[in-house]
């Protein structure tokens, strides 16, 4: 068992992990699927978030007292979070350049841009999950953002599988616009790279983000993942980023849809904790102590993400010995079903005529 799902508020946890997995799943789709979609959600709607963090921001240090209460400002305060949001969102708008062709999104040498800006995203949780395990090890201690956290071995573990990912992204070089003009293909990046990213990710978050990671490490995960497997094959990448930075911004204005504060306060019968709170409260925690805790399920699920990222690496590493193929400037799994089928979705030509242009 993962997570306390299981008592009087479980028809609430599951019901509203369906409703957030699901309005995932519609937004991205609008988002891919129409370029006034992408522009709205990506461009429009954070200029708009981005004037209003500055302003809670700038009212907060002139002591306003609405700013000092607001919710962005005293529970999103980290700068995880803001990382993670704008780190997403240039990968957005760096995905439609390319699908759309726009500006220096059809040059030959941006095909390496979503390689660089996923490696950055994992970065900035790699840099989480030691800073973690540096505050905390083995006992509580308290974020910035009223969050109770745990470290130990599992940040560890997981942040050397995260650095391990990076490596397990192949074909840089190969990323298309698609035949229909909606998606981003990156044939390469088949269900191999999307399950062990899915797993070292979900371990993140519930080392991490462990009051979030029911939605965020659950929901959040799935939600591009469905849509990878069943229709949009090559496009998982900017399904992933589409429904992070979507969900980054939502959670960023409204954390306490899903947040526990460290006193055990929850606003809504759906905010779940995982079973590193033993009891399914937070009751005994204190800075420095390691009362309630069991880290357990973050040490299994940790040691699994290191598992599968390296078995992923040694399968890169072996096919290169064998093809004399360079995994990253070439690609490494053209044999695979998926990645055939990705790959009959991209428009190369296309592609290759607006790099000429």
């Amino acid at each position: 068992m993962l997570f306390h799902v299981y008592g009087s508020n479980a028809l609430f946890q599951w019901g509203m992990l369906l409703i957030v997995l699901l309005a995932l799943i519609g937004l991205n789709e609008f988002e891919r699927r129409t370029k006034n979609g992408g522009i709205f959600m990506f461009v429009i709607v954070p200029s708009v978030l981005t004037v209003y963090f500055i302003i809670v921001g700038l009212c907060a240090m002139l002591g306003m007292k609405w700013a000092l209460n607001n919710q962005t400002y005293v529970y999103m305060n980290g700068w995880f979070h803001y990382a993670k949001l704008y780190a997403s969102l240039a990968g957005c708008i760096g995905f439609m350049m390319i699908k759309y062709g726009w500006g220096i999104g059809k040059k030959h040498w941006f095909k390496v841009f979503p390689f660089a800006i996923v490696a950055i995203n994992i970065l900035i949780a790699v840099a989480s999950d030691f800073e973690s395990a540096i505050n905390g090890w083995y006992v509580w201690w308290l974020s910035s953002e009223d969050v109770w956290l745990y470290g130990g071995w599992h940040n560890i573990m997981n942040g050397i599988a995260g650095i391990i990912n990076i490596f397990c992204m192949t074909g840089w070089w190969h990323v298309y616009t698609s035949k229909d003009g909606t998606d981003m293909i990156w044939p390469d990046m088949i269900w191999v790279y999307i399950l062990v990213y899915d797993v070292w990710n979900f371990a993140y978050t519930y080392n991490c983000l462990p009051t979030h990671t029911w939605f965020c490490g659950v929901a959040l995960l799935l939600a591009p993942t469905i849509a990878a497997l069943l229709w949009n094959k090559g496009g998982w990448i900017q399904n992933r980023a589409n429904t992070l930075c979507t969900w980054c911004m939502f959670a960023q204005v409204f954390p306490l849809f899903q947040e526990t504060l460290s006193n055990g306060k929850s606003f809504f019968p759906w905010a779940t904790l995982p079973v590193l709170y033993q009891d399914g409260t937070l009751n005994g925690i204190v800075a420095g102590g390691s009362a309630n805790a069991n880290p357990t399920m973050m040490t299994i699920i940790s040691a699994l993400a290191l598992l599968v990222n390296i078995i992923a690496l040694v399968y890169i590493i072996k096919k290169w010995k064998e093809t004399k193929v360079n995994p990253y400037t070439g690609e490494a799994f053209t044999n695979f079903k998926y990645y055939k089928q990705s790959l009959e979705r991209a428009d190369v030509e296309k592609t290759l005529e607006m790099e000429k242009s």
